[in-house]
């Protein structure tokens, strides 16, 4: 093992074991290397790699913290990956998004409460059909995150928002822009939206796979034109 991650693997076990706890100040570098037995050139190159992925937070001037360690932050890098990823690459996202947003869909039908159910309400009806590409993007983002952080599942949510790229999103609008198909679309987010407003899981969970299955078969012939 790699001197670097050996100190990584050290970090991580101190926080595993409760030695540190989110929002904790990790000892200074001196002191932390000689407890570790690691140089402090492998710590250092061990925190830069712990700081990129949100585990640590480096503030400088005053000392290095670990994060709050929730699913969302430590799953943004994920987004930042599928924006670079090339067509064959987000088909593959989309499988997994086949598989994951039916199940969420469900979990909010269940779970949902009023106030979610109102929100996602207040999303669907702000679109103006007319609005331009960022706008139905930005639309598209809330919606989708809109149901799973419905889900009561924080873990799930952040997995499907880390798989949401703007990037990805914003090409497909453009595409299903230019072919007509905004108002179907639309009309997807209001059908998915009815089935978890009457807690019919069943419902939201076949409408969603009927909805991401469309995109991801418009994606695929995009793809090979």
């Amino acid at each position: 093992m790699a001197v670097t991650d050996e100190a990584i693997l050290r970090i991580k076990e101190m926080i595993l074991a409760g030695e540190l706890s989110p929002g904790d100040r990790l000892p200074p570098e001196k002191e932390l290397s000689e407890r570790l037995g690691l140089s402090r050139s492998s710590l250092r190159e061990a925190v830069k790699a712990l700081e990129v992925i949100r585990v640590l937070d480096v503030r400088r001037g005053d000392g290095t913290y670990v994060t709050s360690l929730e699913p969302r932050l430590l799953l943004e890098a994920m987004s930042f990956v599928v924006d670079l990823h090339d067509d064959q690459s987000v088909l593959e996202i989309f499988a997994v998004r086949r598989i994951l947003e039916p199940a969420a869909s469900a979990l909010a039908a269940a779970n949902a409460d009023d106030a979610q159910l109102a929100r996602l309400r207040e999303t669907v009806a702000q679109v103006d059909h007319a609005a331009g590409v960022e706008d139905l993007v930005a639309h598209d983002l809330e919606f989708h995150r809109g149901i799973a952080d419905s889900t009561g599942n924080t873990y799930l949510a952040s997995l499907i928002d880390s798989l949401s790229s703007h990037t990805v999103r914003a090409r497909i609008w453009r595409g299903i822009t230019q072919e007509g198909a905004v108002e179907r679309t639309l009309q997807e987010h209001h059908a998915i939206l009815d089935a978890i407003d009457a807690h019919d899981a069943e419902l939201a969970s076949a409408l969603t796979v009927v909805h991401v299955s469309g995109i991801e078969q418009w994606l695929r012939a995009a793809a090979q034109s």
